[in-house]
């Protein structure tokens, strides 16, 4: 006859099973669970250059009015790049579409580093991506150079459908959107909503090109390019003002410039934000509290660009 299992035993076997879960629940496992918010900031001084090699002590970060701990720093990300470049092709950019196109193909060539991967959309009265994401520069300007004239500028639809793509990326890269438009929002099916939301689902840096056909606010529809305005800031992007077609280079070196002496913070936020949520993020620097173009060279001091918040994974 087979002996029969000790019934001591039976019973310290089941509470040892027992307390698995509960040990997982402990305050120091916690964090396993609640994922890191990845900031990228650029710190500019009051002329517009890229103030480099700040300590992590020279930075502080909120959640909600919350200071969070820094618990990733890099005072010059080498995260590599993914980044949608999009070129309104609409009728009403045509006047300084070869300088856009030369601007753009020269820039393909400087901004693309060992790990970083480019793709080529135009968009008019519908968006069309002209590559994947690729290194190959050639094959990146033999698309920028092919791109044809349409009617209409479906404007919140090139955000939104570039968001969406680079969402799709891999984790560990910068995404970045690089605009190029005159802004006159008229055929797309998203609204200026689903687009600002979508971008900041994506983490995606919206930087945008303005190019002004009409210099005048009174001869143009205004509408869409504030809507850019509000989407580049809460990005942490920027905006460019171009007055001629000869500043297109000097616009593109500029965001060359700044997306390579960019800070990385990441933090795990405290207390753990609720599903279904936006969480409002507020980045300080020592010496430094100017946070819009508006006040930082009239003040003297320097400018901060990150992006404002973001959403909780469970949020649609």
């Amino acid at each position: 006859m087979r002996p029969r299992p000790h019934v001591g035993f039976a019973v310290l076997l089941a509470l040892c099973l027992w307390l698995v879960p509960i040990r997982a629940q402990e305050p120091g496992a916690i964090r396993v669970q609640v994922n890191l918010v990845n900031v990228i900031a650029t710190v500019l001084d009051a002329s517009g250059r890229p103030l480099a090699d700040l300590p992590r002590d020279a930075f502080e970060i909120f959640e909600e009015g919350r200071a969070q701990k820094i618990d990733v720093f890099e005072s010059e990300t080498q995260q590599p790049l993914d980044l949608a470049l999009m070129v309104d092709t609409s009728l009403s950019t045509l006047k300084d579409f070869q300088f856009e196109q030369e601007a753009a193909a020269r820039f393909i060539r400087q901004v693309l580093r060992a790990g970083d991967r480019l793709a080529v959309y135009e968009f008019s009265e519908g968006v069309t991506q002209l590559t994947g994401f690729s290194a190959d520069v050639a094959t990146l300007q033999s698309a920028v150079h092919a791109m044809e004239a349409g009617s209409g500028t479906s404007l919140y639809d090139a955000i939104y459908l570039a968001s969406q793509t680079l969402e799709k990326r891999p984790g560990g890269r910068r995404r970045v959107i690089v605009l190029v438009t005159d802004a006159g929002e008229t055929t797309s099916a998203a609204t200026y909503e689903d687009a600002r939301r979508r971008a900041l689902r994506s983490e995606a840096m919206l930087y945008t090109i303005l190019v002004r056909p009409v210099k005048s606010e009174s001869g143009r529809n205004t509408a869409g390019e504030h809507a850019l305005i509000t989407i580049t800031d809460v990005t942490g992007g920027a905006m460019y003002y171009p007055a001629t077609p000869d500043e297109f280079p000097a616009v593109f070196d500029r965001i060359n410039q700044e997306l390579r002496t960019q800070y990385r913070l990441g933090y795990y936020p405290v207390p753990r934000p609720p599903e279904r949520s936006y969480r409002r993020i507020e980045l300080r620097v020592k010496g430094c509290p100017a946070e819009s173009p508006g006040d930082a060279k009239s003040a003297g001091k320097c400018l901060l660009r990150y992006r404002k918040g973001y959403f909780t994974s469970q949020e649609e």
